[in-house]
């Protein structure tokens, strides 16, 4: 069974303190860094994550999606809420596997659990990030090459021979 996230993109953005200054200076920017740090989310945990990102109040905004490093980013319609599209997702996600919605939406909270989703808090989305770039860290360090050499792992005896029988064919 899959997990899927969905996410509250600009909700997000707007509560990681990471994002202030960056949000600040251009919002299009905070999207990117987002979408990237989820894409390696994505990457590292196996799960499907969405981003869902608010343009309900961009005149002529024309809902669409775009395919972004195995992250599937959506961008509201004119007259659209990133809620009213997160609650028709949950519906679509609900039978493929447990879905995860990340928001500190309180009034998107109920209604995502109503439809059998999980929320979780955009700390708690954090906290998950982190803990997998430490496994990734963790699972990626690789030993000095040196540690890996076959004698290094014989016993000593075992070695001392081999050195002779190296020594003996000079």
């Amino acid at each position: 069974m899959s997990d899927y996230y969905v996410i509250d993109g600009y909700n997000i953005i707007h509560a990681w303190p990471r994002f202030n200054k960056i949000r600040e200076d251009s919002l299009g920017h905070s999207r990117d860094k987002l979408i990237e740090i989820l894409s390696n989310y994505a990457a590292s945990t196996g799960a499907k994550v969405t981003i869902v990102f608010d343009a309900h109040q961009v005149r002529h905004g024309v809902e669409h999606v775009e395919r972004i490093n195995d992250v599937d980013v959506y961008y509201t319609g004119q007259d659209e809420t990133a809620d009213s599209l997160i609650e028709r997702l949950v519906g679509d996600l609900y039978y493929k596997g447990r879905v995860y919605v990340a928001t500190s939406d309180w009034d998107e909270q109920r209604i995502i659990f109503g439809r059998g989703a999980y929320r979780i808090t955009p700390n708690e989305l954090l906290k998950q990030i982190k803990d997998a770039q430490k496994e990734t860290k963790r699972h990626n360090k690789t030993a000095p090459p040196t540690e890996d050499y076959l004698e290094n792992r014989l016993q000593e005896e075992i070695r001392r021979k081999f050195e002779q029988w190296r020594k003996q064919k000079k």
